[in-house]
This record gives C-alpha cells, sequence and structure tokens, in this order.
C-alpha cells in the first residue's frame, strides 16, 4: 500500500519543469517486494507514451538481458533517477534529478532491494557516486547505504554499440551469482 500512496503522490509531482513536457509520470514497475531494483536514467519517448520504464526497444533487450540469468519483470522492480522524459530524450539536469530524488529514495525505502542494478552512466553516477566510469567499473560491486549495487550498461547503449555486449553478459552472470548468494525469494517464484 505505501508503494501505491507513493505513486498516487508522485503522478502530482511539479517539482521541476519536466512535469511542464510530460505526456505521463513513468514512477516504476514490478514486484513491490523486490529484492532486485534496476534504476534507468529516465524516461524516453515510448516510456512517456506508455507511462511505464524500459517498453521501447532498448525495453526489449532489457528483458532479453534478464531472461539469460532467468528473471522477468515480475521478480525485480525497475525505476528510473527521473519519472519525466527529458525534452528529446536529452540527460536529465542536475536540477531535474535532485527534484526527483525524492521519490527514488523513498521507492527504494519502501521495497528495500538487497540488490541494485544501475543501468548506465547517468544511473550510476547519480546514484553510486559523481565520478563513476561506466567503461571501467561495470560489473564491479560496491555497498551503497547497505544495499549491494553495481552498474551495467545501459540497454540503448548496447544497441548503439553491440561490442559491449559480451562483457554486459559477463557482468549479468556476476548479478545472477550475486542473486544467489544474496537473495532469499527471487529465483522461489
Amino acid at each position: 500500500m505505501a508503494l501505491d500512496a507513493l505513486k498516487k503522490e508522485c503522478l502530482e509531482c511539479r517539482r521541476c519543469g519536466l512535469c511542464e513536457t510530460r505526456t505521463n509520470v513513468v514512477f516504476g514497475v514490478g514486484n513491490p517486494n523486490a529484492e532486485v531494483m534496476f534504476i534507468g536514467e529516465g524516461p524516453g519517448e515510448q516510456e512517456d507514451l506508455k507511462g511505464e520504464p524500459f517498453v521501447g526497444r532498448a525495453g526489449k533487450l532489457l528483458d532479453d538481458m534478464l531472461e539469460l540469468i532467468d528473471l522477468d519483470r515480475s521478480r525485480i522492480y525497475i525505476a528510473n533517477m527521473v519519472k519525466c522524459r527529458p525534452p528529446k530524450n536529452r540527460d536529465p539536469l542536475n536540477i531535474e534529478q535532485e527534484a526527483c530524488s525524492v521519490w527514488l529514495r523513498r521507492q527504494i525505502e519502501i521495497i528495500r532491494p538487497k540488490i541494485i542494478v544501475c543501468l548506465g552512466r547517468i544511473a550510476a553516477a547519480t546514484y553510486i557516486r559523481p565520478d563513476f566510469k561506466i567503461t571501467k567499473e561495470h560489473g564491479q560491486w560496491t555497498v551503497k547505504d547497505g544495499i549491494m549495487t553495481m552498474a551495467l550498461f545501459h540497454p540503448a547503449a548496447l544497441l548503439r554499440d553491440p561490442r559491449r555486449r559480451p562483457e554486459t553478459f559477463e557482468d549479468l552472470k556476476t548479478l545472477q551469482q550475486a542473486i544467489r548468494d544474496y537473495c532469499t525469494a527471487t529465483y522461489d517464484a
């Protein structure tokens, strides 16, 4: 119920200028009891139209990536750093990320995941640490606020540069092993 109440509150958000150009708030989807949470940077055009994260081509690739490690959206939770689409899919501005940070922080508090996976450079630099280098540090574990955390290349980046897929496959296998080691219910469904 707490997540539903938070979503209802978020749908009315007017904390930054992105509210002026959005079609829909893209709050997040998935299992509210998930032990694994994925965080992207922000909605794109298809996500803005549907009000759901990762539904375009990058979303299809994310689903394929999840399937490789025996996961699907029913066992995880997916959210974004910002809940509204930046115009022309530009990177979210710091002021927009700061305005939206309350929503993500509260989602994490309610869901209480054991593992967080940042999808892409912006999510990793915002959530893990500002100087995070996705090309050098993808697939490496850190503990943030008591939660095992790693970053993967964003699925959209993998669509643009398929040469990164083999190393992403290795990162996914690392993630799968961590889920087996630290999560009790993720594969039990």
